[in-house]
């Protein structure tokens, strides 16, 4: 078995369906860590339909796929927020593609998305209870920083040098 990552289109159907289990699931543990409760569908929707992310294509952005064995399984996105800084986003592999070493190899190829773009830093947010995420991003390197947003449920912000 093996990983593939390759760059594309944000509205692509696997993109599509990628971005719609990474948004359920990371609302649904949100929702059920504070409220005890999935996330209400038709909130869910409305969120999912509201954000196209095209951004993320060039020249100021990218999103990648990643494909174990051929399958679709994850994608991370990269988006520039000026000349020298993108932002790491939509980390996400499917639950049973996880384990195998591609969230890793997501982080990488979007790390050199973003140095293609004249990226030489890379930050991000992410939620506390997103504790495999945050443990990711130490491994690979990403120190806590000071908050570089004001995103509603962002509660940890990582940076990493691409030099």
């Amino acid at each position: 078995m093996t990983w593939s990552i390759a760059p594309e289109p944000y509205d692509s159907p696997v993109a599509a369906a990628l971005w719609r289990a990474y948004y359920t699931e990371v609302s649904d543990r949100w929702y059920l860590l504070h409220e005890g409760h999935r996330t209400d569908p038709g909130e869910l929707e409305r969120e999912i339909t509201a954000r196209t992310d095209a951004e993320l294509t060039p020249p100021t952005g990218q999103l990648l796929l990643a494909r174990y064995d051929g399958r679709p399984a994850g994608t991370a996105g990269v988006r520039l927020l000026d000349a020298a800084t993108a932002e790491l986003t939509r980390v996400f592999l499917y639950e049973e593609m996880r384990g195998k070493g591609g969230a890793a190899l997501l982080v990488a190829a979007a790390e050199d998305a973003a140095r293609a773009l004249g990226a030489r830093r890379m930050i991000l947010d992410t939620r506390s209870d997103l504790v495999e995420a945050r443990a990711l991003y130490a491994r690979l390197g990403y120190r806590e920083t000071e908050p570089h947003n004001h995103a509603p449920y962002a509660e940890h912000w990582f940076a990493k040098s691409l030099g």
